[in-house]
């Protein structure tokens, strides 16, 4: 079968011949229809964060189930399926009192005792996250997969399993936004549109968006957004009038430290910051603890929507179903596997919300 393979840092990715082994006890193979791109994987790519290589990216893949192991319950040849990067044992004290998502057990915990899924010219290819979407086909554990119900096309289905989950799930379970309430989103890329869409959907009053781009205003505007904000060194100030002294909760979505600190600036008494982007290894964020204190505020993380992929998948494709969730206008453009390489180029240069490899 074909998959992307990724070498090296500062070297494009290659779609080559690769053989996959499985499904064994407990996994099942999938033939990919979807699998999206997301900044997370060019993480890696740029060298921000390390991995293992030769290795096959792409977390949010979606299609058909062709084979499933011994072991396996719950899912059957032919299903509809999505992957999620919130893979769990089930055995750790998060999975056994309901934060699967933070399972203990990961990265390893889905891995096998031995043997490479994925091999390229004899060589073991690791598999990000136990995944390795950006091929014909996947073999994962099955609790990397969730069941997709019908009416939800193969490009939507993909994207829930992160940019839609962590955005959503962030503004729904992360945050916690209560409907009335004010909101402010620092970055509209594919994972900031859905915050704004789950703060929508949350009943949020006011959900002011923040980016450099005009562009990615204006499409927040269509996801939810009622103010919009172009980024930079006055957007605290004008956010502060904006919302009349501070809002209840800020989301930062892009995973550095001074657009952390502005998203902390931007807090009223007793709010929340959210702490939603990837940042590099090691980035750190000085803040003035006497505000800490005296104004009661927080700041928290939001891991893959804070909520078992399995719950909230569902939920969301009923939502989706319902009108309620946008998911169709998430998707920029439908690429080739061979288009890879273009299609990061575009999401780096912020021309895209989210490209996606259909098979």
């Amino acid at each position: 079968m074909k998959a992307s393979i990724f070498h090296a840092v500062g070297e494009k990715l290659t779609v080559e011949d690769v053989e996959l082994d499985g499904p064994r006890a407990g996994e099942i193979r999938l033939r990919v229809q979807a699998s999206g791109l997301c900044h997370s994987d060019y993480h890696l790519i740029a060298g921000d964060n390390a991995t293992t290589t030769p290795a096959v990216l792409g977390h949010e893949a979606a299609g058909i189930v062709e084979a499933v192991g011994d072991g396996v319950f719950g899912i059957a040849v032919g299903d509809r399926v999505a992957t999620s990067f919130s893979a769990f044992c089930g055995e750790c004290a998060q999975c056994q009192t309901g934060f699967n998502y933070r399972c203990d057990a990961k990265p390893t915990g889905m891995a096998r005792e031995a043997g490479s899924r994925i091999t390229w010219k004899r060589r073991p290819v690791y598999q990000l996250a136990g995944i390795g979407g950006f091929a014909e086909a996947v073999v994962a554990h099955q609790r990397s997969v969730v069941k997709i119900p019908e009416g939800v096309p193969a490009e939507c289905a993909a994207l829930m399993g992160c940019a839609v989950q962590t955005g959503v799930g962030a503004a729904l379970y992360g945050g916690r936004v209560q409907a009335g309430s004010t909101v402010v989103v620092i970055g509209c890329g594919g994972v900031g549109l859905n915050v704004v869409q789950g703060a929508r959907i949350a009943g949020a009053a006011v959900i002011i968006a923040i980016d450099v781009s005009a562009a990615k205003l204006a499409a927040a505007r269509k996801f939810g957004a009622t103010d919009t904000v172009l980024g930079g060194p006055d957007a605290v100030a004008e956010v502060l009038e904006i919302s009349g002294g501070g809002v209840d909760t800020a989301f930062e979505v892009i995973g550095l430290p001074a657009t952390l600190l502005q998203a902390f600036k931007m807090l009223r008494k007793g709010g929340t910051a959210v702490l939603v982007g990837m940042p590099r290894t090691g980035a750190e964020v000085a803040l003035p603890m006497a505000s800490l204190m005296f104004n009661e505020v927080r700041v928290v993380g939001s891991l893959m929507g804070s909520s078992p992929f399995q719950i909230l998948l569902p939920k969301l494709a009923r939502l989706y179903r319902d009108g309620k969730l946008m998911l169709d206008e998430l998707v920029s453009d439908r690429i080739s596997l061979g288009e890879i390489n273009e299609g990061y180029a575009r999401m780096i240069k912020g021309e895209t919300r989210r490209n996606v490899v259909v098979f």
